[in-house]
């Protein structure tokens, strides 16, 4: 096989630096007169080569999470709190970095390498024409600048640094998805506007904040000539949002463990929930930010506006792409027989939550925030259509997942800090950075604090602002987000400094999150129902939310209440009864049959237990069964009207009692706080404002 001088191939752009297609792997294969055979064992024996060095990258990562989940427990068996697994799992990553950067080297071999050749262009594929024979090779990236005789070296960092879809595809989902499936609705819901405002307006004063500081310190870089690249606006800005998702995990799972007050911890949570999706949707419309004319960078104020569009139509496509796969996948467990086969059931549901986020990344809108909604849309409806095994079982498999995708991308960001090719490190620009991201945190908290106290009966502390001020950790989504896009001067600076500001955040803010909830005097030990409890007669306490839901959602309630969860779950009054009669049919044919199953009987799995003065009242739509001493029953039905809505009481159990659910046959049953061993025959309880008296047990079904 002949090979010229002239066919020798690579690529050498312009700016001078050394691309070679295939890098370590552009070989000669064979020598001249060598046979077509030869070739192809060569080959064989490098692709071999090839998977058990693939083999070894990955066994290292295996190896950084078990070492981290023995120290997990370690930390957990001693009390101690100081340092979060995330954290520590940075450090395993940064240690193995160090060897594989400085400990490990490859035997060079530079016989089978060619460093020069005459191609001025970077094409991503290359046909390579050996005497008649087509090799194709790829482009890999730039390796050390000057450094050609690491090509070895370099090629092995490079395998150890993931392709950044696998974050976004693979590693990101689960995380996202776990965070909307585990949300705990009641104090969510009681904080939902403040959650809301948070996540919105924070994160775009946030953006724009950290946006206005770093164009100032990039403006300076450039007049004392400490830029080595373009730096534009749109950078800032861009910068600015990615570093405005927050992903306080670490001090979430301490507030989780010394039970901190429940409304701070949903702020914080609700928080991060939301503006990670903010985030990378308001990322995304600052890219599509594209005036017209040469300068691609200058303002105009219909670019802008298109901008903002973009921002609206991505952000509520990949909000109903994500409820629409949550109904369709409540609709499929309804109707058909798969709970009979709880294996099939788990599957489907997984499958049908994870193709939410590639097929909202297909569809052009951001996988993220229609995982996240499908996510609270699976737990509110699918969830009780589901059997009792897979109830447990998708629990549990997105909580594994959750678990190692957040160490796993932890681990790798110790990694990257010296695996990376590309770091561009400036001083100046990392402490503008350090400065901008705590400027905007404040402007963040403290001013929509202050309006948000303005009309909230439950006002946030000052310490409670305070915390949230220190608890502004970033995460897995900055990371993910910085490293999807590496390829100019700007963004590997924006990568190499986000990665300081993550380690920063996670080791000293989360691990002063115990000092500071001392120095604070935030109340820890505190019971989620405690601040909202009732104490009644005979000693039990009952939660009450009413005077912490808002009137929206009251409404909102309401409607779910009489037609979306009788449509999409079994639990709920039948349809018959809340819809039209002119709609009868329609509402026969959506009702289950375990909806039908519930009338003129009294079904424990369906029913909420309410107090209600010397008798104990469970009322399901329009069905009332009255029980006597005796125990014989009187069942009395009532039609409902097409308005009827749940009472306040209703909400409030549904609200305070969803954490002590038990569902059965795809229906909910809410068991009081303290249940009796026998059930008693009478209740004395305080009268409530205006009940009907009367002295039968009365149970609303």
């Amino acid at each position: 096989m002949g090979f010229t001088p002239r066919h020798h191939l690579c690529v050498k752009p312009s700016n001078a630096l050394l691309l070679l297609p295939g890098l370590f792997t552009f070989l000669l294969v064979g020598s001249r007169g060598e046979s077509p055979a030869m070739d192809n064992v060569a080959t064989e024996r490098m692709a071999e080569e090839s998977h058990r060095q693939d083999s070894a990258n990955l066994l290292v990562f295996i190896m950084l999470l078990t070492l981290t989940i023995l120290t997990i427990w370690l930390f957990k068996h001693r009390r101690f709190r100081f340092l979060h697994e995330t954290g520590l799992a940075m450090i395993y990553g940064l240690l193995v970095g160090v060897i594989l950067r400085f400990g490990v080297h490859v035997p060079q071999n530079m016989s089978n390498v060619i460093l020069s050749c005459a191609v001025n262009a970077s094409p991503a594929t290359l046909l390579v024409n050996v005497s008649g024979r087509y090799f194709e090779y790829t482009l890999k990236g730039e390796v050390s600048r000057g450094k050609g005789h690491q090509v070895q070296d370099d090629e092995m960092l490079r395998k150890v640094t993931f392709d950044p879809e696998v974050f976004f595809n693979i590693l990101l989902p689960p995380i996202i998805f776990h965070a909307g499936y585990s949300l705990k609705r009641r104090h969510f819901f009681r904080n939902i506007g403040s959650i809301l405002t948070y996540a919105f307006m924070g994160t775009v004063i946030s953006c724009f904040v950290i946006g206005l500081i770093m164009y100032g310190f990039v403006t300076f870089m450039k007049f004392v000539g400490q830029l080595g690249g373009d730096f534009f606006f749109t950078d800032c800005l861009f910068f600015g949002a990615i570093v405005s998702a927050t992903d306080p995990v670490t001090v979430l799972a301490i507030f989780n463990e010394l039970k901190v007050d429940v409304d701070l911890y949903a702020l914080l949570f609700g928080e991060s929930v939301l503006n990670d999706a903010v985030a990378i949707v308001l990322s995304s419309s600052i890219v599509a930010y594209q005036p017209t004319g040469d300068n691609s960078h200058s303002f105009e104020a219909t670019a802008l506006l298109k901008s903002f569009g973009v921002f609206l139509g991505v952000f509520s496509g990949s909000f109903a792409l994500g409820v629409a796969t949550g109904v369709m996948t409540a609709f499929v467990t309804k109707f058909t027989k798969l709970r009979d086969f709880p294996l099939l059931e788990t599957a489907l549901f997984f499958l049908m939550s994870w193709s939410t986020f590639l097929l909202a990344e297909a569809c052009g809108f951001t996988g993220v925030v229609a995982v996240l909604f499908c996510g609270i849309t699976q737990a509110h409806y699918t969830y009780n259509n589901l059997s009792p095994e897979s109830q447990e079982r998708t629990k549990q498999l997105f909580e594994l997942l959750n678990f190692l995708a957040e160490n796993f991308i932890f681990s790798y960001m110790g990694l990257t800090l010296f695996s990376f090719q590309s770091h561009v490190w400036n001083p100046v620009f990392i402490v503008g950075a350090f400065l901008a991201v705590f400027i905007g945190r404040a402007a963040n908290i403290y001013p929509l604090s202050f309006l948000l106290n303005l009309g909230r009966k439950n006002k946030i502390g000052s310490n409670f602002q305070h915390v949230m001020m220190f608890a502004g950790l970033r995460g897995a989504m900055t990371f993910a987000l910085s490293i999807r896009d590496t390829a100019t001067y700007a963004r590997q600076m924006m990568f190499s400094t986000t990665l300081l500001i993550v380690f920063f955040t996670v080791w000293i803010c989360g691990g002063g999150t115990t000092p500071m909830l001392s120095f604070m005097s935030i109340p820890v030990g505190v019971d989620s129902d405690q601040e909202s409890s009732v104490t009644m007669a005979d000693g039990s306490q009952r939660s009450n939310t009413k005077h912490e839901s808002a009137w929206p959602f009251k409404i909102w309630y309401n409607f779910d209440h009489n037609y979306l969860k009788p449509l999409l779950t079994h639990s709920g009054p039948p349809l018959t009864t809340t819809m039209p009669a002119c709609c009868g049919p329609l509402a026969r044919c959506l009702t289950s049959p375990q909806a039908y199953e519930n009338e003129g009987r009294l079904y424990d799995d369906d029913s909420d237990v309410i107090l209600n003065d010397a008798n104990v009242s469970s009322m399901y739509a329009d069905i009332t069964v009255s029980t006597d001493s005796s125990g014989s029953r009187t069942i009395n039905r009532k039609h409902a009207g097409t308005g009827g809505g749940l009472s306040d009481d209703g909400l409030d159990q549904e609200l305070t009692l969803g954490e002590h659910e038990l569902v059965i046959r795809g229906t909910r049953l809410v068991l009081p706080m303290d249940d009796p061993v026998e059930p008693p025959t009478t209740v004395t309880l305080p009268p409530p404002p205006s009940p009907p008296r009367s002295d039968p047990h009365r149970h609303r079904l």
